[in-house]
Formats: structure tokens, sequence, C-alpha cells
């Protein structure tokens, strides 16, 4: 599939010759962590591995929930359903068809997904694995109350001076107040290039911002003896948009 990015024809992933098996993501993401970044500044790598991994991660975390009082009648009715049938009410709907151009047999279909909830808490993005975090802060205020405060980070890659250091811009001195960047459209430009180096420079400023502003230890995963602008924390939960 990549010849420029494989072009030995080794190094491929799941290859059942290699004598320690490696997981296709722990692969994937060695890739996009290695010194020659020609795997990141692929145009399609990044995406065809992130869809190979939803995709894994719908068939084989992907359940379906019903009501206890529907479960025999739903049960029963799913079964009858052929695969071809199902297929066509999907296309439909992804077409953007009008649901009174559907089939009696057609429109029980979609009287079933009515009944049945779909659960892949599994896959990243989805409206399961969102229920999931939103369960979880639940959690966290059940056990230590409710959070004191609420905040956004919004990091800005293509003004800052330590993202160009990521993206790998030998030039920029750290030690100036007002390092001298490249023009807009260039930090732009590089941004798009390599999304991976955007990712390790959010990731670093949350961190850091917890590590010596909150004085949180993510070693001992509790806030060190000193603590914090706000004092001394005892629990955080953060999502990505």
């Amino acid at each position: 599939m990549f010849p420029t990015l494989f072009p030995y024809g080794v190094g491929g992933f799941e290859d059942p010759g290699r004598p320690v098996k490696l997981a296709f993501q722990t692969q994937a993401e060695y890739y996009l962590d290695l010194d020659d970044r020609c795997f990141r500044y692929h145009q399609y790598y990044i995406f065809v591995a992130l869809n190979i991994l939803q995709r894994r991660s719908s068939h084989l975390h992907t359940y379906l929930t019903v009501k206890r009082q529907n479960f025999d009648s739903v049960a029963r009715r799913l079964v009858a359903l052929s695969p071809d049938l199902i297929k066509s009410v999907a296309d439909h709907i992804e077409n953007e068809g009008k649901m009174e151009e559907l089939s009696e047999q057609q429109q029980e279909v979609v009287e079933l997904l009515n009944r049945v909830n779909t659960i892949a808490s599994y896959i990243p993005g989805s409206q399961a694995a969102k229920i999931q975090d939103r369960n979880k802060i639940r959690s966290f205020m059940g056990l230590f109350g409710l959070p004191a405060i609420f905040f956004t980070m919004n990091t800005n890659a293509a003004h800052s001076p330590l993202f160009q250091v990521f993206f790998g811009d030998r030039s920029i001195d750290l030690s100036e107040r007002f390092p001298e960047l490249v023009s807009a459209s260039e930090r732009a430009m590089r941004l798009a290039k390599d999304p991976v180096a955007a990712a390790d420079f959010f990731h670093f400023c949350v961190v850091t911002f917890f590590e010596y502003m909150l004085g949180w230890d993510f070693k001992n995963h509790r806030s060190n003896s000193e603590g914090g602008i706000l004092g001394k924390l005892r629990a955080f939960f953060g999502t990505c948009e």
C-alpha cells in the first residue's frame, strides 16, 4: 500500500515471520516517532492507520443492548433480517433518502434500530465513549465531591515557539523572550504538515501546566508536597475534544 514507506517490502504490519509479535497500534505509533519523519509527513498513512484501528474496534468491541421487555421480540426479528435488507436500508440512509420511500420490510429495520442501542465505548470519539467519560466524571464526583474549578486549555501551536522546536526548527532560541519566528503562512503549513508534532506540543503543554502550575506529580499520581497555585489537588479529570 505504501511503496515509498516500505521500499524493500519489509517492516510491514503483523508480519507472521516476525519472531516477536507486535500489535498493529504499537507499530503504527512507533513509526510516527522515528527520527526519519517520512511516516508523519505522509499524506495518507496516519488516516489509513487510524481508519483500520477504528474499524477493528467497531468490529470487535461493539455490542447491542435492548430493554428487557423487548428482548425476545427484538431477538426474533433481528434473526429474521437478511444482511442484504439491512445494507439496502443503510445505503438509503447514507444517500439521504426519505423514510416514506422505504418498503414495509425496510421500515421494520428502522423500527428495530430505534429499539436497539449500540454500545461502542472502546472506539475513540464514539457516542458511547463520551457516555463512558461522563460516567467516570460522575464517579469522581461521588468520591471527591463537586469539582472546585472548570477550565479549558486552548494551546495555539501555530503561534508558539515551542511548536516550532517540536517541528524541528533549530533556529528558535527559547532563551529569548520573543524568539523570531517564520511567517504566519509558513507556521500554518508546518502545523498541517506535522500533526504528530502538534499532538506532542499539546500533550507537553498540558502535562507541564499540571506539573509546575498545579503541583501534580504524574509519577506518583498525586499532588506533590508543595502543591500548586490552587493548593494541593486531590484529583482531576480531563478530556480532549
